[in-house]
């Protein structure tokens, strides 16, 4: 790009898991070092990145459908570049561009640092420029990172999974677990909350397991304790563990820590224990209903979501009651719940026993119904509660139309709320905090419509009102170690337009 040149805009459309979100995130924080800006609303970008997943059965089509829509913007504007990375561009590899040749760059999960490169490459050479490695090349944390939110944000901890689960290709994708060094995640953690952040969320594929790779089983939890000497940092949570990893020492932690919030999503996948072997998940259903019994008795408050699979192969009707016996005795305040996706390249998708799509539909929506009705039991629970709550942009659907805001209590419950009282401190803004009294429940959602009992406003908010996002540097390896880490630069806020 030249001195005279206008900037180019880029767009990432970014589908999947949080992983992948937080990996948009360090894509946008390298292209705006390179040169680039986002594209503003309505406006046709320079750039278009797809952040891919391959988790979904329709991931492909879904991909392949939309590079097709891209086509005609292609042969009217050449100097459109299109980039596919993630992980089904780690699986497709160069089938990418033999279906869609018009794709200018293909990028895997281990080199989401080499894209402002590729794409330089592709424009000077004028052909598709094809990058995936085998092992991670740079890890993300090294990378810079524009941040989605001014109020919170992902931190990860680690990269990749060492666990075998039949009908997951994410390690296949992503590697073995690679572990970030604790001196590290604690910068990052400080540079955010100095930016204004109140929030973060611990990230890794299997998060508990975390100190795998340097030999401290126990790095997690100290992990969590170390979150809490954070001056200004208000919130912490995580995702996900893996119950077979699960230890006490991480629930005292959680239990002591005064910023760790009281919530926890742990997958139990299926509560037959014969499933669960299939699945090569190493845990059976009374380990883990035991585990949330601990997590309880700490932390009476705590909130606790789960990921199921309906109609893995071979699932019977005795398994299947065997899932909803668990989910009944659990008493998740809410659950992602999946219908079996076959994935090419995963053990289960050669099982026998693959299922009719009607069985699953029929079990799938047998479940939903009843944690439906276990959801809405326990959000009336909390009808008449006060509830603090870190104020959101975007979670509301209906919330001009019923002139409310939305926010996420401490226990990740989402609260639509009446921005209304004597307390409100000029207007309420995402990234402020509120206090209010719950007045309705349903099963996704509470509704707050009394005024509020006290506004806080923040950083964060005055941030979001700006329009500044969190911009940082990326933080290099170093040696595993507790404590205070080191100084880092000042960091710098961007604009995001």
């Amino acid at each position: 790009m030249t001195e005279n040149q206008a900037p180019r805009a880029y767009q990432i459309r970014t589908f999947g898991c949080q992983m992948n979100v937080h990996d948009s995130e360090r894509l946008a924080g390298q292209l705006e070092d390179a040169g680039y800006v986002p594209a503003t609303a309505g406006a046709k970008p320079d750039l278009i990145v797809f952040n891919t997943c391959a988790v979904r059965e329709n991931a492909d089509n879904k991909l392949y459908g939309t590079l097709g829509h891209l086509r005609p913007d292609k042969v009217a504007n050449p100097d459109l570049q299109i980039a596919v990375g993630g992980c089904l561009a780690q699986k497709d590899r160069g089938e990418i561009v033999k279906r869609a040749p018009w794709v200018d760059v293909v990028f895997g999960t281990h080199n989401i640092g080499s894209l402002p490169t590729l794409l330089e490459r592709a424009r000077h050479n004028a052909e598709a420029e094809v990058e995936i490695l085998e092992s991670l090349e740079t890890f993300p944390s090294t990378l810079p990172a524009r941040r989605e939110s001014s109020y919170a944000s992902w931190v990860s901890v680690s990269v990749g999974c060492n666990n075998t689960c039949t009908f997951c290709i994410v390690p296949a994708l992503r590697g073995k677990e690679r572990d970030r060094r604790p001196g590290e995640i604690l910068a990052e953690v400080e540079a955010l909350v100095a930016e204004g952040v109140l929030e973060v969320t611990l990230l890794g594929q299997n998060v508990n397991s975390y100190g795998v790779e340097f030999g401290d089983r126990l790095a997690f939890g100290k992990l969590l304790r170390a979150c809490g000497t954070v001056d200004g940092l208000e919130r912490v949570r995580f995702t996900s563990p893996h119950p077979a990893a699960f230890t006490s020492d991480v629930i005292d932690a959680m239990a002591a820590t005064p910023n760790v919030c009281h919530q926890l999503h742990m997958p139990l996948q299926s509560g037959s224990d014969r499933v669960l072997r299939e699945m090569k998940r190493s845990y059976r259903s009374a380990r883990f209903l035991n585990i949330l019994d601990e997590v309880r008795a700490a932390m009476p408050d705590a909130a606790i979501t789960t990921d199921i699979i309906v109609g893995f192969p071979g699932e019977t009707e005795e398994d299947f009651q065997a899932t909803l016996d668990v989910v009944a005795q659990a008493r998740f305040s809410s659950a992602f719940t999946f219908q079996y996706s076959k994935r090419p390249g995963t053990p289960a998708a050669t099982m026998d026993g693959q299922l009719p799509k009607e069985v699953v539909q029929e079990r799938y929506d047998r479940l939903v119904e009843l944690q439906n009705a276990i959801s809405w039991d326990e959000n009336k629970k909390i009808v008449g509660r006060r509830v603090e709550l870190l104020v959101a942009a975007g979670e509301g659907r209906k919330d001009a139309e019923t002139q409310r805001m939305s926010g996420r209590a401490r226990d990740g419950r989402l609260v639509h709320f009446t921005p209304t009282g004597a307390h409100v401190d000029r207007a309420v803004r995402p990234g402020d905090v509120v206090e209010t009294i719950v007045t309705y429940a349903a099963p996704h959602h509470l509704v707050a419509d009394g005024d509020l009992l006290s506004h806080r406003r923040t950083r964060a908010g005055d941030n979001a009102e700006a329009g500044l996002r969190p911009k940082t540097s990326g933080v290099t390896l170093g040696l595993p170690g507790f404590g205070a880490p080191a100084a880092q630069p000042e960091p710098v806020s961007g604009c995001a337009l």
